[in-house]
């Protein structure tokens, strides 16, 4: 079988750790928007927020990297618990789909929510001709609010991909 054989173990092993620090990575960067960087703006007046927003959006928005991290989190994860099953490790495969299942939901969160009021903060036009500034307070409510979930959403995949990575160890030593 598949995981019974040296090269799917170390398969599964890569593939769970890629995953680990994929996931680690994108809860990070939701994490380090929770205490730092939304706080940081909102301290600042309605113009330089639009402003900074605007760029941080349009950086992100344009770095392959970022992208790639951003994919490939789910992608890792799937083919991760994929990879567990056919080893035979399935409370392994559990966690591990658990993990994909709740990043999937943080990024249907992204596509729905916060790249939406991205857009609509970048259609807002330069931030120093602006005069109605509805727009930044349905950004700040929405945006940093739904954010706070995606962070815990990618904090328990972690903590999930975590646990898998306790378990797959021991089933290698158990050998």
């Amino acid at each position: 079988m598949y995981g019974n054989t040296v090269g799917g173990s170390r398969i599964a092993t890569a593939l769970l750790t890629v995953s680990t620090v994929l996931m680690g990575l994108m809860a990070g960067l939701f994490f380090a928007f929770d205490v730092s960087v939304m706080p940081g703006l909102a301290r600042g007046d309605e113009r330089t927020y639009v402003t900074a927003m605007q760029n941080i959006n349009a950086v992100i928005d344009g770095n392959g990297l970022f992208g790639a991290v951003f994919v490939a989190a789910l992608l890792a994860a799937v083919a991760s618990a994929a990879a567990e099953f056919r080893a035979g490790r399935r409370g392994v495969a559990v966690w591990v789909g658990a993990a994909a299942a709740l990043y999937l939901v943080a990024l249907v969160i992204t596509f729905t929510v916060n790249i939406p009021l991205n857009n609509e903060l970048a259609d807002a036009g330069d931030a120093a001709g602006l005069t109605d500034f509805s727009v930044v307070e349905k950004f700040k409510g929405t945006w940093v609010t739904t954010n706070i979930i995606r962070t815990l959403l990618c904090t328990a995949a972690l903590t999930a991909l975590s646990r898998a990575l306790v378990l797959h160890g021991r089933a290698a030593t158990a050998r």
